[in-house]
């Protein structure tokens, strides 16, 4: 098919702009599923917090009391170490619990948002998809979501459990000796104020990150797609050396946020350490002059354990916390993404079947920063009439068909189908009505049965094969090795080319279109398969409106009108009888197919 090009357009944006905080508050305001039920996932890691205390108060309780001055109090100890056994017992099974339901909620919220992200993708027009590289996009609703998975369920609990943590340790510490816990908090408060910093600079870099990692998975997806091409025009080494610098790219942004990290960890280990040696010094001058037992001591050492511990993995749920913060600022980015063709749904007009006429109505279209493709354009199409929309590369056929699809909508002026506005047309109802069949066939990986059928999901296999037959395809059909059941392959790569084009108009047979809008089926095939596919045509226009993107000037001589774009203007319209009769922009073209044909 013959592609317009259009100017370089601004990607889709990177979402919700802001702090971390109000991109997360944004991200889970559209999972509602996570927050279901998260008062009891809260109060289950509250239990599992609190019953982190347990052992310190245990020892501590055990040293002071149960030994004391004298002999021990083996009574005493035995039951301090059931209970301590049974709080155990109780915290892990709270742990359990709370994982459970975090990750039941998190898988829930987050194929929410994958699928608002899916369906996002695909209401968005073609001029935008276009403006991001498939496996970019692709990536921001498979690859950042995992990212976002992985923080929630494991960095969210960490977060929750830390939180907690700390709040409990502080509290105990401080009941034990508040001259102690001043020291610990003296420590940390530095590096706690230093954090949001750190927070930044790892934003930074993790965005960084998976734009770069986006980028390298449409570089691999394209290669891989393109993989006849890139063989038959031995490029294989600048496609390589393309995959390695995207390659390359990814491993220096994500050794540049591993940096940050790395920075950041030894930090932590290193405050650590200075508060257990300035615990243990200042904690023995204590105990000597009888402001803290030995017992207490002792617990206070597995205390500021509990408190450290979340500290020294705060480096790490940073990392997983930029990581998904950066994702979900592109998953938002595609879901921020207006639908700048949007359904009309339930208000919508909803138009019966029969008959269809067409007007384009001072239709005006220009790609955002470019030029104008089509101007001031005004041509109607009656019911049941076969036309013939041709034009040298870049005239404005093919904007033209994407047009009268609502593929994109234009700039100025309307597009109307019996009189009705594209634009107030329920998608349900202008998809039935109108089918487009491009140039290109292309086929889902399945069967040959799996494709006909996605003109009509519900059609039976006896009317697949009725369909075929009707077209004059049925020893076509015959000659396949499994029939229906043929596999056609990914994009259809086990059929050629013309026969991708077969399965693709018994389809749209299938679909009973009032309007059909075929980009020439009949181009670059064999004699005997395009002696098929003039066969098929011949049976899937008949009785309805047919609009026909002629690449070769043998369709429009079959047409009952014959429309011709030049540098975006309709300069010429009427039968080929007429137009080849007189001067003009058609005769030239006609001139020139016929000359070629024949030498």
């Amino acid at each position: 098919m013959t592609v317009e090009t259009a100017p370089e357009q601004e990607r889709i944006g990177t979402g919700a702009g802001g702090s971390a905080w109000a991109t997360i508050r944004r991200g889970l305001s559209l999972t509602p599923e996570f927050r279901k039920g998260l008062v009891g996932t809260l109060a289950l890691a509250v239990v599992a917090t609190i019953g982190k205390i347990i052992v310190p108060i245990a020892v501590q309780q055990t040293i002071d009391t149960g030994i004391g001055d004298g002999a021990p109090d083996m009574p005493y100890i035995t039951r301090a170490v059931v209970l301590c056994a049974a709080a155990v017992i109780l915290t892990a099974l709270a742990s359990y619990l709370m994982n459970v339901r975090l990750y039941k909620a998190t898988e829930s919220s987050l194929a929410t948002l994958r699928v608002r992200g899916f369906r996002h993708v695909h209401d968005l027009s073609v001029l935008t998809q276009n403006t991001e590289r498939r496996g970019a996009l692709v990536s921001r609703v498979t690859n950042d979501i995992d990212q976002i998975s992985t923080f929630m369920q494991w960095g969210g609990l960490m977060i929750i459990v830390a939180f907690g943590q700390l709040f409990v340790a502080s509290v105990l510490m401080v009941i034990y000796s508040w001259q102690l816990t001043l020291l610990v908090w003296i420590c940390f408060i530095p590096l706690l104020i230093a954090l949001p910093r750190f927070q930044r600079w790892l934003s930074r870099a993790y965005t960084v990150v998976r734009e770069r990692t986006g980028d390298m998975l449409a570089a691999v997806s394209e290669s891989v797609v393109g993989a006849a091409v890139i063989r038959a025009y031995a490029t294989e080494r600048r496609t390589a050396e393309r995959i390695d610098k995207s390659v390359d790219a990814n491993k220096a942004a994500q050794v540049r946020a591993q940096t940050i990290v790395g920075f950041v960890f030894p930090l932590t280990e290193i405050v650590a350490a200075v508060a257990i040696a300035g615990i243990v010094v200042l904690g023995v001058r204590l105990g000597v002059s009888g402001d803290i037992t030995a017992g207490q001591l002792i617990a206070f050492l597995f205390l500021i354990t509990l408190f450290v511990s979340p500290l020294q993995t705060a480096t790490e749920v940073l990392n997983e916390a930029q990581n998904a913060v950066a994702g979900w600022r592109r998953i938002l980015g595609v879901i921020d993404t207006p639908a700048d063709v949007a359904d009309p749904g339930d208000d919508g007009v909803e138009l019966p079947r029969g008959p269809i006429s067409v007007a384009f109505e001072q239709v005006h279209f220009a790609y955002p920063g470019g030029p104008p493709v089509l101007r001031e354009l005004s041509v109607g199409i009656q019911p049941r009439s076969r036309i013939a929309v041709v034009g040298e590369t870049g005239s404005g056929k093919t904007t033209f068909a994407k047009l009268l699809t609502r593929l994109m909508d234009p700039v100025e002026g309307r597009v109307t189908i019996d009189g009705h506005d594209l634009r107030a047309v329920r998608f349900s109802s202008l998809r039935a009505r109108i089918v487009m069949v491009p140039q290109d066939g292309f086929l889902f990986d399945g069967t040959l049965e799996e494709n006909v059928r996605y003109g009509k999901p519900a059609a039976t296999r006896a009317e697949i094969q009725l369909a075929l037959t009707e077209l004059g395809l049925a020893d076509w059909l015959d000659g396949l090795p499994a029939g229906l059941d043929t596999p056609v392959g990914q994009r259809g790569e086990s059929l050629s080319a013309g026969e991708r084009q077969l399965v693709a108009l018994a389809r749209a047979y299938l679909a009973d279109p009032d309007l059909l809008l075929l980009d020439e089926a009949t181009s670059a095939v064999d004699p005997a398969t395009e002696v098929r596919l003039a066969r098929a045509l011949e049976g899937v226009t008949r009785g309805r409106t047919a609009v026909s993107i002629a690449h070769r000037l043998s369709t429009a001589e079959n047409a009952d009108e014959v429309l011709v774009f030049d540098g975006g203007r309709l300069v010429q319209r009427g039968p080929h009888a007429e137009l080849v009769a007189e001067p003009g922009v058609y005769a030239d073209m006609h001139a020139s197919w016929v000359s070629a044909a024949h030498s």
